[in-house]
């Protein structure tokens, strides 16, 4: 079992308990909630402070392949591509991280080596999450006898849906349990949750759990990251550590891919948890295309012109 906060033990002790918990958490203005997101997103980033905010950007992806067709060349030369993002110029940051399959992460791991770059792994029957709890602990497993730094695990959507909270909660612990030293991230699938009061109580299931980072999306479904419902999972870390002193991640995936939206979610982060989470020990981009347009628009911001469409790979 984690060790819940001690201002939060009571809270998981049992289902009931921790469905008044969940139902006892302020309710979402949703109108407020997406007009403050709205107006974040208005704030312009001046030129010296824009191409910090790339290269920040940059380090924050987890960069991704998560296809049926996936090959170990595929894995190699995406994991060269996150070492190196831009070969002409040895300065441009690495990416955070490389996600994905259990059955690529050796493969993963071994591009990777003394990089400093990360392997994540989804698991837990990604993305549908529909498994029995002892394959979906097999898959965790796997990924870290594999390597894997991160773990991303997806929650039973069906459970927290219909209030078996403790159903999640448990399970959650259960793969925190077999993730060792790696770091786990819990993806909501948001856009299954259908309410911000749902995102909020998904946020604090998670953190209570022991989530080290909470995620929006699997990337694999038609609602993905949004500037509101990653605002409100911001403001749900900042009120955890204000709480218990904690810090838990951020990880929106999926529709993020031009370098206006990524400096959109990072003034989002600022405003709103503060500066401590402006770093890739706790914010990620769950993206792919988004590096693309990173690297033109950093390469724009050095040369003053853009590069042609073969500048960057295609992934």
């Amino acid at each position: 079992m984690p060790t819940t906060a001690p201002a939060f033990a009571d809270a998981t002790a049992s289902d009931g308990a921790l469905r008044r918990f969940l139902h006892g958490l302020p309710g979402v203005d949703a109108v407020g909630l997406e007009a403050r997101a709205a107006a974040l997103g208005t704030r312009s980033v001046k030129t010296t402070a824009k191409a910090f905010a790339i290269d920040l950007a940059i380090s924050m992806i987890d960069l991704t392949t998560l296809e049926g067709a996936d090959t170990p060349g595929k894995v190699r030369a995406l994991c060269a591509k996150a070492v190196h993002p831009d070969p002409t110029d040895r300065a441009t940051p690495r990416t955070a991280a490389v996600c994905v399959y259990p059955d690529m992460a050796a493969t993963a791991v071994a591009a990777l080596a003394g990089s400093g770059v990360k392997v994540a792994s989804v698991a837990t029957a990604f993305p549908a999450g529909r498994a029995a709890l002892e394959v979906k602990l097999a898959d965790v497993r796997d990924a870290v006898a594999a390597g894997a730094d991160e773990i991303d695990m997806v929650i039973d959507r069906g459970a927290f849906l219909s209030g078996r909270y403790l159903k999640v909660y448990e399970e959650i612990v259960a793969v925190k349990a077999e993730c060792g030293d790696a770091r786990l991230k819990v993806i909501f699938e948001t856009g299954e949750l259908s309410t911000y009061d749902n995102i909020r109580r998904a946020s604090w299931l998670g953190m209570l759990a022991g989530a080290d980072f909470i995620k929006t999306s699997t990337g694999k479904v038609a609602t993905n990251a949004t500037p509101a419902n990653t605002l409100l999972m911001l403001e749900a870390v900042r009120d955890f550590r204000a709480r218990t002193g904690t810090q838990v991640g951020v990880k929106p995936a999926g529709g993020i891919r031009t370098t206006k939206d990524a400096l959109k979610f990072l003034v989002l982060v600022n405003e709103t948890a503060g500066a401590d989470w402006l770093d890739s020990h706790w914010f990620r981009f769950g993206a792919s295309s988004l590096l693309n347009d990173l690297l033109m628009q950093r390469q724009k911001l050095a040369t003053g012109r853009y590069s042609g469409p073969d500048y960057v790979t295609v992934d």
